[in-house]
């Protein structure tokens, strides 16, 4: 997920009220169709499988827990309690395992600070499931601070989105699986301006001048500037990057560029204070429910694709929960339900289907289940060593003035 200031997370809250609209119409409908939500609600829905029953019973009751840390509107919702997590409560009655769960992901490296002590050290951080993005997951597997997955008690791995199953820091999917995806592209509002489709345009158009915003995420930025360019983020070099980034420096030199943003560029589009923008594709979903003339466009030059990624700590006091509760939310069903809540790229086959079932509309929005033509123009950002890392966020960081 992308990086979130607290300070702007009671503004977040407040779409909220968006993803019910979808989850009215997608998540219950699920419920209506037999979903998970049943098995929440104490009616007949999901059954314990004898699989989920041979798991559980050799877990002693002081076992039955697992402690998962997750980005904040990262889950469903009960639609009057938002503490209240209607996939987690059905894992709790198939399994009899609770799980703890708390939104204390706001910033990767924010994170990192607060685990990296104690992962060197060796010691147990208390948290036996964690959610970090793609170039973070790189991280800490080259530090070998997270543990490989007992592949018996994660059959539903099989799930995964064939054009997720090799990825460059972990090859094999063993310490890893994706929780949700989400693209940066180009979203406008047509109230404003007329349709903006490449990079170019968004920070040289004159009309566009003062009316921009771009993130504050140095991959996504950047990954659309290079792709503009055409270079490949998933190779990049020391030169492209600072070719890219010279494009950046003219574009907030000339005043193009309005600011830089984490999520809360979506009330400055949705009021007409932003014209065009780089944003993030679980954003543009919720905004159009209001406004219909907010537009996410993927452009022609291709759009960066990035995963938030499931994880084992080292000395996880519940491992085996967590491997339980990881194999849980790669059950299609599942995974359907989660994703009409939350919008963002699922990456489980199958889920579309069922979502198809209840919500036709949603299941062919390209912003959560692309095509295979639109997986062609995504593109994901090289994972970089600890000297290239610095030196990139640093001469981002500049020329942004953070």
């Amino acid at each position: 997920m992308t990086d979130v200031d607290p300070d702007v997370m009671r503004s977040l809250r407040q779409l909220l009220s968006r993803r019910s609209v979808l989850r009215s119409a997608g998540a219950a409908g699920l419920l209506a169709a037999g979903g998970p939500l049943l098995a929440a609600c104490g009616t007949k829905g999901a059954q314990k499988t004898e699989a989920d029953q041979a798991a559980a019973a050799d877990l002693s009751d002081k076992d039955k827990v697992v402690n998962f840390s997750n980005w904040p509107l990262y889950i469903d919702v009960a639609e009057n309690d938002e503490k209240v997590h209607p996939t987690l409560d059905a894992f709790t009655k198939q399994t009899g395992i609770k799980v703890n769960y708390v939104e204390d992901i706001n910033d990767n490296d924010q994170f990192f600070g607060k685990v990296r002590a104690d992962l060197a050290a060796g010691n147990d951080i208390k948290r036996d499931v964690m959610v970090l993005t793609d170039w973070m997951a790189a991280r800490l597997i080259r530090l070998k601070w997270v543990q490989k997955m007992d592949a018996a008690n994660v059959p539903n791995k099989k799930n995964i989105q064939p054009s997720l199953t090799e990825v460059e820091f972990d090859s094999a999917r063993e310490y890893s699986l994706p929780w949700a995806g989400v693209m940066a592209g180009i979203a406008y509002n047509s109230d404003v301006t007329g349709k903006v489709d490449n990079v170019t345009d968004l920070l040289t158009r004159s009309d566009l001048k003062g009316k921009v915003t771009a993130l504050t995420e140095m991959r996504d930025t950047m990954g659309l500037i290079l792709l503009e360019n055409g270079a490949d983020p998933a190779s990049v070099t020391e030169a492209q990057f600072d070719e890219a980034l010279a494009t950046l420096d003219a574009a907030v030199k000339s005043g193009q560029i309005r600011r830089f943003t984490g999520n809360d560029y979506t009330q400055d589009l949705a009021a007409g204070n932003v014209a065009a923008c780089i944003a993030w594709s679980g954003d543009i979903v919720q905004l159009q429910n209001d406004n219909p003339k907010i537009q996410f466009v993927t452009p022609e030059a291709g759009a960066t694709r990035a995963n938030d990624n499931m994880m084992i700590p080292n000395k996880a006091a519940h491992k085996k929960n967590a491997e339980l509760l990881m194999n849980y939310y790669y059950d299609p069903k599942v995974a359907a339900e989660l994703t009409a809540y939350v919008n963002y790229i699922c990456p489980v086959v199958g889920a579309k289907e069922i979502v198809a079932q209840t919500d036709p509309d949603l299941a062919k929005n390209e912003l959560i289940f692309p095509s295979e033509a639109t997986l062609t123009k995504l593109h994901t950002f090289k994972a970089l060593d600890d000297a290239t890392e610095r030196s990139f966020a640093d001469k981002f960081a500049k020329v942004i003035g953070a």
